[in-house]
């Protein structure tokens, strides 16, 4: 006979295995994201450390307080009230018109799809990329960005993080996608060496492949500037100057993520039925009509959350470019250096400014704006659906 346990004594068992998580969550999650929406409504700073008894009857004068801040959200007025002053105001109709094509051809691609054999879109997003180019130099978008720019650390801050970010992710579904396309070919002998090979850069910690990148970058030493003087050619200086050190680090973290995309495309390589190949051959099919017909729809159910998690960790990245360039070179005092990125300007905002109360907006921000991008990415690419619905 089967014994059922009910009321409280089911609630108590549940609790009993439910309680570790529930504990662990609210005091490695739930806790220090509430202190830190508390710290960035206050003035907490190097001078103002300990909190009075009363937080609305304290002395600002007095170094060892710290109080609520005036206004309550000073701290987040100081991030986005310099983008809607004067000319960095008129700068947003023109950054959303850069994306009108975008949104027109989004909508016209999904009518199309409904189509019983429709025709092939691709073209349409170059179109849309054109259309946008064209709108930058008509518009003048790129004086606006300057305006954005010169407005306030943050945006300049979020701008290249940004920018980091859309350089990355192609490159990494790129090399991940050619090395899987060829190791996924019948002809490749030693198939598990080359896989464990392509792997190292991916299972090796990041802080050494870090390290030996940044001795390959140096200017006179430097593993790459050697090689290159053996043909004549003189390098650059790889880390001391803006757009060299930009690539560097995108360089560095390409080699650090392209195995990760390259395992989860071979697995969804190895997935897709062999015999909707074989009737594309019978039908005369291209290997690139192939690629794009058969290939590339069926792994975009493993991908895309492979681009969204990428997409996260490269924003939220620090310790590789930290160990690298340390967020420069810098441009200047009291301005954000070229590779200082969003987790590096908040650390330099923290530990170095000792500025809490700034630094705690700064990251309520990061978060709102990551959480949104994330729930944004998983309405859009719906990759929460089955792989072939």
């Amino acid at each position: 006979m089967a014994v059922s346990i009910r009321g409280w004594k089911k609630t108590l068992i549940i609790l009993a295995f439910t309680l570790p998580t529930i504990l662990g969550v609210i005091l490695l999650s739930v806790y220090p994201i509430g202190y830190n929406i508390f710290i960035s409504f206050t003035n907490r700073s190097r001078f103002f450390m300990r909190p009075p008894e009363s937080m609305w009857e304290c002395t600002t004068g007095t170094p060892r307080y710290y109080c609520w801040n005036e206004p309550l959200f000073g701290n987040y007025l100081e991030l986005f009230e310099p983008w809607f002053t004067g000319p960095a105001a008129l700068a947003w109709p023109k950054l959303i018109a850069l994306l009108v094509p975008f949104f027109i051809v989004n909508w016209w691609v999904k009518r199309i799809k409904k189509q019983p054999l429709p025709p092939p879109t691709w073209w349409w997003w170059l179109g849309a990329i054109a259309v946008s180019g064209g709108l930058w130099y008509l518009l003048g978008v790129q004086e606006s960005v300057g305006a954005l720019l010169d407005a306030n650390d943050f945006f300049v801050v979020m701008f290249r993080t940004f920018l980091y970010v859309a350089l990355c992710i192609p490159f990494f579904f790129l090399f991940g996608l050619i090395l899987a396309l060829v190791l996924n070919t019948e002809n490749i002998k030693g198939k598990g060496i080359w896989r464990t090979i392509l792997i190292f850069p991916w299972a090796v910690p990041s802080y050494i492949t870090a390290l030996i990148w940044q001795f390959f970058f140096r200017a006179e030493q430097g593993t790459i500037n050697q090689l290159l003087r053996i043909f004549g050619i003189q390098g650059p200086s790889w880390l001391q100057q803006d757009i060299w050190a930009f690539i560097a680090v995108i360089i560095i973290n390409v080699w650090l993520s392209y195995p990760f995309f390259m395992v989860i495309i071979l697995g969804a390589l190895q997935a897709i039925p062999a015999d909707q190949y074989e009737a594309a051959d019978v039908d005369g099919a291209t290997w690139f009509q192939q690629l794009t017909t058969i290939t590339l729809p069926l792994l975009r159910p493993a991908v895309m959350p492979a681009i969204v998690l990428s997409s996260i960790t490269t924003f939220q990245m620090f310790n590789t470019v930290w160990l690298v360039t340390q967020g420069g070179p810098i441009r200047g005092a009291g301005q954000p250096g070229i590779t200082e990125f969003v987790m590096i300007y908040g650390y330099k905002t923290l530990f170095q400014g000792d500025r809490y109360a700034d630094a705690g907006a700064f990251a309520m921000v990061i978060f709102i704006l990551l959480f949104g991008a994330t729930l944004l990415s998983l309405r859009l690419t719906r990759i929460t659906k089955g792989a072939y619905e």
